[in-house]
């Protein structure tokens, strides 16, 4: 502005000069007018140099006055971000806590139920196990003692020839010691195990029934005593040629009870495919596996299995040990599927806990990232605050 008016006095000046050249007699006049001019000019220059200073004066203290104004308000907006920055970080990681410590209780419960549970089950199982082993001691015991009464039996079937020469009393007397064995083996009135007089559904009617499990299936049982020919067999008294008639007669008693027995007692898809032939004297049994091996092998063609009170006890109490295996297999069987229940659940516990861990991973990654936001726009403020404007006429 001060360029532009000590332009216009220079113009002034020099027109008033080359007026002065062209009208020399009017000079002193003009003269006079332009000191008067010039003089004006030079006032009015001096007044708008002391406009001009107080102008400046004025722009630099409203320029000040805008400066504080911005830093207080940078300094507001820093402080309201950084509030607003703490306090959104503060419930972040209180609501994290409470995740954490919800989800912590969950798992706690679960896992205590899972405990809970597979405890139970595994006293359960461990408890009918016990009780298993306890009734095979007390049974075997009880074996023990029909042992001993089969085998006094056994020594004194001699003495009962007078007895049992009735086929009836014979059929009654063996009936009765192989229910006194089942009864000792399985105990008394045991359906689910076995059952005497069972009626097959050809009609007949078999002296016991076993239910054993696969592959064996219903096993008939019989009881059979050929005793005439057996004693005119071992007659010593006797002649030869009557002794070896009563062994041919005795061998075709023999085979006429595993005939009866095949043919009757064993029936497709209702019971096994072989039966048992019980012998109630042990005499009996010895001599057909001591000398008649024929009688043998024509029983195992026949798929019935000749036995003794002694191997009738052995066989009956196997099946027992191999039903009661099967039994705790079952339960073991249970066991085993709630254990591989429980490594699911763990396997789905640690899918689940590696999904968290990665939220929390990525959680943390942008708390980490506001921090850093946070630092450069506190620092981008300090930079702000301390600026220092220069301002030049």
């Amino acid at each position: 502005m001060i360029g532009v008016y000590l332009l216009l006095i220079m113009l002034i000046v020099l027109v008033l000069l080359v007026l002065i050249r062209q009208n020399p007699s009017s000079g002193r006049r003009q003269h006079s007018l332009l000191e008067q001019q010039i003089k004006q000019v030079i006032d009015e220059q001096q007044r708008m140099e002391k406009r001009l200073q107080q102008t400046n004066f004025q722009m630099l203290d409203t320029v000040g006055q805008n400066n504080e104004r911005v830093l207080d308000r940078y300094g507001q907006f820093e402080r309201t971000i950084r509030g607003q920055l703490l306090q959104h970080s503060t419930v972040v990681t209180e609501q994290l806590q409470r995740d954490f410590e919800k989800l912590n209780e969950r798992m706690e419960v679960n896992l205590t139920r899972i405990n809970d549970k597979v405890n139970e089950r595994l006293d359960q199982s461990f408890n009918k196990t016990n009780e298993t082993f306890q009734s095979i001691l007390v049974r075997l015991a009880k074996i023990d003692e029909a042992q001993k009464k089969i085998e006094s039996l056994s020594t004194d079937i001699v003495s009962l020839q007078t007895l049992l020469t009735d086929k009836k009393s014979r059929g009654t007397y063996g009936e009765v010691q192989l229910y006194q064995i089942l009864a000792s083996v399985f105990g008394e009135k045991n359906d689910r195990l076995y059952q005497t007089q069972y009626k097959v559904s050809n009609g007949t009617m078999v002296d016991a029934i076993l239910f054993a499990p696969a592959p064996l299936g219903n096993l008939p049982i019989d009881s059979k005593f050929p005793l005439e020919n057996y004693q005119r067999m071992m007659d010593r008294n006797l002649p030869d040629v009557e002794r070896k008639i009563a062994t041919k007669q005795f061998k075709q008693d023999v085979k006429k009870h595993i005939d009866d027995i095949a043919m009757k007692y064993i029936t497709p898809e209702e019971t096994s495919d072989q039966a048992i032939l019980f012998l109630p004297a042990e005499a009996i049994f010895a001599e057909i596996n001591a000398y008649h091996i024929d009688l043998i092998e024509y029983a195992q063609q026949r798929r019935v299995w000749l036995v003794s009170p002694t191997t009738l006890m052995s066989t009956l109490t196997t099946i027992q040990v191999i039903i009661n295996n099967l039994e705790r297999d079952r339960h073991a069987l249970v066991i085993q599927q709630e254990l591989n229940k429980l490594g699911d659940e763990f396997k789905r516990y640690k899918e689940r806990w590696d999904k968290l861990s990665k939220h929390i991973d990525t959680v943390s990654k942008d708390v980490k990232e506001i921090h850093i936001t946070t630092e450069k726009i506190g620092t981008r403020f300090d930079s702000i605050s301390n600026v220092e404007l220069d301002f030049k006429e």
